[in-house]
């Protein structure tokens, strides 16, 4: 059994290599690939994505868990070994069900929409991507029709991001977090929003992006296993649990843009990199969902990036950055800028209150087109109604409307936006649990220390990868299911402070 177990293991690590050559290639066309390579690039990532499929899929793999299964069967059922069978099976026998024609073809698609969206983009021009969009549905739908037996269309697309989640249950969740958080948004934003005319000065890019750096370091951020770069649209990639990197854009007259971005993609990288090295090339070797995965750049960019004890620390240093700009600014005034709440377009700058209206928007739209009932062409115009009736701002192009976020644009439709709110909410609740355990956290935050924090979620989270789903593992952690009560405690608490009648 220990020889089979081996031979899984290669397999695994093979097919793996692959997946990993393709997030290279990805990594690069988003950073520093000349535009002129868009054609090869889709070419190359479809060929390495077929490979990597038909590696993942090779019956001997199939072999194997039947032979292995009366020794998973013998070990406890969270020892690495077991887990590492079980999941595999779970991986395999989704995996068979798609054709590796099938994800090469999607996978050029994907690239080669990508260009198109960062073109479309800045000529605010929805039409350059709209032939391109209608292909990306139609792929999506192919897709998902691999899994038959599904109540929504939706539901093996949301599965691939968060196992175990479903249409049904993710609207549910959105219905009661939707139903707490209206008051609130109401409440704050019937008031004049703070002023945060200090954020929007000129603040050259090498002087945030070396602050931003200085932040992470001490959040823990291994440089020697990882890198920042500049993109269009901020995200981690991992090629290997010792070379994590992350992305950030910088605007030189909004000081939030980079240092917040910065911020939520270590809290994304120093997930993978605190997994068990054991883990490596195997399918254990990841962050479980995207939920739990946004819950950990949630938890550095907010509950810790946002805080007035974090600022207590941090704001001299920024001071000394940006001596002229900041000066004769105080903390108080700084602290409620960057906390402003205001009824926005743009997902990524929207704050902690209003934020999860922008996610529900897009799941709610997603499941629309995927239905049937909302055409591609109809999309920017039912964008604008929803966020003329759900946040009450109208956008005035599609540059900061349905062109804005690079998720349809780069990847499928379905199954890309639900993991952003469940993060928020698993944030808090997650986050609640290491201040049960570490009283003393805040007090370290204020201090500059992250230690403590940190090796909890490593001890806590990070180091079991995918070992349990996430339910499991919120289960391992909290002691129950999944939970709106701390997050709606978390705003209620801290905006309270900020504006009356919360």
């Amino acid at each position: 059994m220990e020889t089979k177990l081996q031979e899984l293991k290669t397999l695994l690590m093979e097919a793996n290599d692959l997946e990993m050559a393709g997030a290279l290639l990805n990594w690069d066309q988003s950073t520093y690939m000349p535009s002129g390579g868009a054609e090869a690039r889709g070419r190359q990532l479809g060929t390495l994505a077929k490979l990597a499929h038909e590696k993942a899929t090779d019956p001997a793999i199939g072999r194997l868990l039947d032979a292995l299964r009366p020794f998973e069967e013998s070990l406890p059922f969270d020892s690495d070994d077991a887990s590492l069978i079980r999941v595999t099976r779970r991986q395999y026998e989704r995996a068979t069900k798609v054709p590796a024609a099938f994800m090469a073809r999607i996978n050029t698609h994907m690239a080669e929409s990508y260009v198109a969206w960062t073109l479309a983009r800045p000529a605010n021009d929805f039409k350059k991507v709209q032939s391109s969009l209608e292909t990306t549905l139609d792929l999506s739908r192919e897709l998902a029709n691999y899994f038959p037996g599904y109540a929504h269309i939706a539901d093996p697309l949301i599965d691939f991001a968060d196992y175990g989640m479903s249409a049904v249950s993710v609207r549910a969740v959105f219905t009661e977090l939707r139903d707490q958080l209206v008051p609130i948004v109401q409440a704050i934003t019937s008031q004049a929003p703070a002023d945060d005319a200090c954020l929007h000065q000129r603040y050259p890019e090498d002087k945030q992006l070396a602050f931003g750096l200085e932040v992470i370091k001490r959040f823990g951020f291994d440089f020697e296993r990882g890198r920042q770069d500049k993109t269009h649209h901020p995200f981690m990639t991992k090629f290997s649990l010792g070379d994590v990197r992350i992305t950030t854009r910088v605007k030189e007259n909004d000081l939030g843009e980079a240092i917040f971005s910065t911020m939520h993609e270590s809290g994304h990288a120093m997930y993978e990199l605190g997994i068990n090295r054991d883990y490596e090339g195997s399918p254990l070797g990841g962050g479980t969902s995207s939920g739990v995965h946004e819950s950990q750049s949630r938890t550095w960019e907010n509950l810790v990036g946002r805080s007035l004890g974090f600022w207590q620390f941090f704001y001299p240093r920024l001071q000394d950055y940006f001596p002229e700009q900041l000066k004769s600014v105080s903390l108080d005034t700084f602290y409620r800028a960057i906390n402003k709440v205001q009824r926005s377009l743009i997902r990524t700058d929207s704050d902690e209150v209003t934020y999860n209206l922008h996610p529900i928007i897009r799941f709610d739209l997603e499941l629309q087109l995927l239905e049937g009932s909302l055409a591609v062409r109809d999309l920017p115009e039912a964008w604008r109604a929803r966020y003329t009736s759900d946040i009450g701002i109208t956008p005035p192009d599609d540059k900061d409307g349905v062109l804005q976020d690079v998720h349809w644009f780069g990847g499928l439709i379905g199954g890309a936006f639900q993991g952003y709110t469940l993060g928020n909410i698993l944030s808090a609740q997650f986050f609640a649990e290491a201040l049960k355990a570490h009283p003393e956290i805040p007090a370290q935050i204020a201090s500059g220390e992250f230690g403590v924090l940190h090796n909890w979620l490593k001890t806590s989270i990070y180091q079991y990868g995918s070992k349990y789903t996430a339910s499991e593992l919120i289960q391992r952690v909290t002691g129950g299911p999944l939970s709106i009560a701390p997050y709606i405690n978390y705003l209620k608490t801290k905006y309270q402070a900020l504006y009356a009648g919360v």
